[in-house]
């Protein structure tokens, strides 16, 4: 009688780890701020609805595109390579400004935390992006 105990409690955990999964799924794709993920070689995983509707950008579009050479202006990219090289390497970055360039070709600053994204065993599998849309900010100063 003990498995089907076992089995009922780890129906339970599996269900109840699936229902966070997707309550975190919903969040990052419904916050009010532009978060996108990508993985180990610098093409986007993740891009949320802000994201899209700053960039003009499908999810569909972006996913699988390099972030640096698709969607950062040519004289940003070095400068946004070597943040997200350091992301991969473990080390974080805090309020960086993000240039962002949309499909119509308008530039967004994106104020940026890219933090290291690890998989269960510590291994890096990429960077997230979680920032805040300034561009109107700068219009002001």
């Amino acid at each position: 009688m003990a498995v089907p105990e076992t089995e009922d409690i780890s129906q339970k955990d599996a269900l109840y780890w699936k229902h966070v999964a997707d309550d975190l799924t919903r969040l990052i794709q419904k916050a009010n701020a532009p978060i996108f993920g990508i993985d180990t070689e610098g093409k986007v995983s993740e891009w949320n609805e802000k994201t899209v509707m700053i960039t003009g950008y499908t999810k569909s579009e972006a996913i699988g595109k390099s972030l640096v050479e698709t969607f950062i202006q040519p004289e940003n990219r070095k400068s946004v390579d070597e943040v997200l090289t350091k992301a991969l390497a473990g080390v974080e970055t805090a309020n960086y400004e993000l240039p962002l360039l949309s499909k119509s070709g308008k530039r967004y600053a994106v104020l940026l935390n890219a933090t290291t994204r690890r998989n269960n065993e510590g291994n890096v599998t990429g960077v997230v992006g979680v920032g805040q849309d300034i561009s109107e900010l700068k219009e002001v100063v």
